[in-house]
């Protein structure tokens, strides 16, 4: 560590945040190695382990240099870099992965459909082979920030005569090229957060497909296990989150406080801070490799909490807690839940089970591959896509 502490200091001697335009900096600290310290040299890392990236970062925030905006490009550093990295070519690692992690191309995910939201094996968005391109057509859908990225990681299928979980393959897909379209998707909460793409004759290069033909799904695992890794794994200091803005209310307001209510946030906060240290036991783990279905088990819980925890505002709160602040149409870039009312917050819990894997496919996942349990019958497992009933 005392080597990287000497490389950041050398660099920031060099490099003064105050009187350097902000994307020329992140692109040096990129190239510097700084970025993605695990990531290999030449891609914004030094080979170094993961552990040691929160000291950088603490030492770049201390100096007030600027950051790379991580709420806005979460989808592309939580899940299409590391995918990138593991299944891309050089040449594609080359040209995606630094306006990545600057903030130049913001990344999105075209994965669910309406017809295979928990079973994202079903898809149908169909890819057919044209030369040197692929043809695809089809329709994705709770895809955030599809109305500011530049890029996509795409799903198709390939070859529906091979049972769903083959045949599958993998793409980035150009948002701006012709026949892609975007649409807002409406939520409970009167916002747009997330949208519904469709797919018309869009034209996508084969140099832009992410692993062989037909290996799909194997590509997606390793976006997924980070998806939720990203969703439910990230550092936090003791109550933050839900349970934070919670407890900040209980201590504020003392006249709406009762024995029950009481012995109710206390299993909450426990519930809570047992999460956040499983979150933490986890990031230690990736530090020396992939991350593994464990982050399921981080991401289930994550949900589950979060929906508690907003359910007991509202009953703490009472007709305070009844009241909506706002249900204007906007289609927010990042979800600001901290400073918004409890109903706010109670609505887009709701979501949280839905997200990033829904809660009863993680359920399975942890009891199958976590903890060995025997496996569900699947009687469509050797069926051809093309035959299974819709």
């Amino acid at each position: 560590m005392t080597e990287l502490s000497n490389r950041v200091a050398e660099f920031l001697e060099t490099h003064d945040p105050a009187g350097m335009d902000r994307l020329e900096f992140l692109r040096a600290r990129f190239d510097a190695g700084l970025a993605w310290l695990s990531f290999p040299v030449g891609l914004g890392g030094s080979g170094a382990p993961r552990s040691a990236q929160p000291a950088v970062d603490a030492a770049f925030a201390a100096a007030e240099a600027p950051d790379n905006d991580p709420l806005r490009i979460g989808i592309g550093l939580g899940m299409a870099a590391p995918t990138i990295l593991r299944h891309g070519t050089d040449e594609q690692r080359r040209r995606w992965l630094r306006p990545l992690w600057t903030g130049e191309e913001v990344w999105c995910q075209l994965f669910s459909e309406p017809g295979a939201g928990s079973d994202l094996a079903a898809l149908g968005t169909r890819a057919v082979r044209a030369g040197d391109h692929w043809i695809v057509n089809g329709q994705k859908v709770w895809t955030s920030l599809a109305h500011e990225a530049r890029w996509a990681i795409l799903v198709t299928r390939t070859d529906p005569d091979l049972p769903k979980h083959r045949g599958m393959t993998y793409f980035v897909c150009d948002m701006h090229a012709p026949g892609v379209e975007v649409r807002p998707l409406r939520q409970i909460t009167g916002e747009a957060e997330f949208n519904e793409v469709f797919l018309t004759d869009v034209r996508i290069p084969d140099a832009h497909r992410l692993g062989a033909v037909g290996e799909g799904w194997k590509v997606a695992q390793t976006t997924l296990m980070n998806e939720r890794v990203a969703i439910g794994g990230g550092a936090a200091p003791r109550e933050a989150g839900m349970i934070g803005v919670v407890a900040k209310e209980w201590r504020a307001r003392p006249e709406v406080r009762t024995p029950g209510q009481r012995d109710a946030l206390m299993r909450l906060w426990v519930a809570a801070e047992a999460g956040r240290i499983a979150a933490e036991r986890l990031r230690e783990t990736l530090a020396s490799g992939q991350p593994g279905f464990e982050g399921s088990a981080v991401k289930y819980a994550y949900s589950r909490l979060n929906q508690e925890i907003s359910g007991f505002e509202l009953e703490l709160l009472g007709e305070d807690g009844l009241r909506y602040d706002d249900y204007t149409m906007r289609r927010p870039t990042i979800v600001d839940w901290q400073e918004r009312s409890p109903g706010y917050r109670y609505l887009r819990a709701k979501g949280n089970s839905i997200e990033g894997g829904t809660s009863e496919i993680l359920a399975n996942i942890i009891a199958e591959r976590v903890l060995g349990l025997p496996q569900e019958v699947r009687v469509d497992k050797d069926v051809a896509w093309k035959d299974l009933p819709r």
